[in-house]
C-alpha cells in the first residue's frame, strides 16, 4: 500500500508505532526528529536531511555522529538508516 493510499487511521497507528519505537536514550530534539525522520523514510542523504528537516550542517553533523555512535543508524557511503 503506497503512503498516499492510508487512511487517517492507519497514518495515526503508524506514526503511534514509530514514536513507541523510538529508543529512550535519545535526549535532545535534534536527535529525535533525525531519528523519527529516518524511521519514517527508511533511509536519507545528508542533502536531504537538511532540506527536509531544515537543520544546518552545524547541528546535523554532530546528532548524525552521536546516533551513529551509539549504533541508532548506520551509515554506507552519503545514505543513513536506522540501525537494524
Amino acid at each position: 500500500m503506497s503512503p498516499a493510499t492510508l487512511t487517517r487511521t492507519e497514518a495515526t497507528a503508524t506514526d503511534t508505532t514509530t514514536l513507541d519505537q523510538m529508543p529512550a536514550a535519545l535526549d535532545s530534539s535534534n536527535s529525535k526528529l533525525v531519528y523519527l525522520y529516518l524511521a519514517t523514510v527508511d533511509e536519507a542523504t545528508i542533502s536531504e536531511l537538511q532540506s527536509t528537516l531544515e537543520m544546518q550542517q552545524l547541528a546535523l553533523f554532530p546528532t548524525l555522529d552521536t546516533l551513529e555512535g551509539e549504533g541508532l543508524i548506520e551509515r554506507e557511503g552519503e545514505t543513513f538508516t536506522v540501525a537494524a
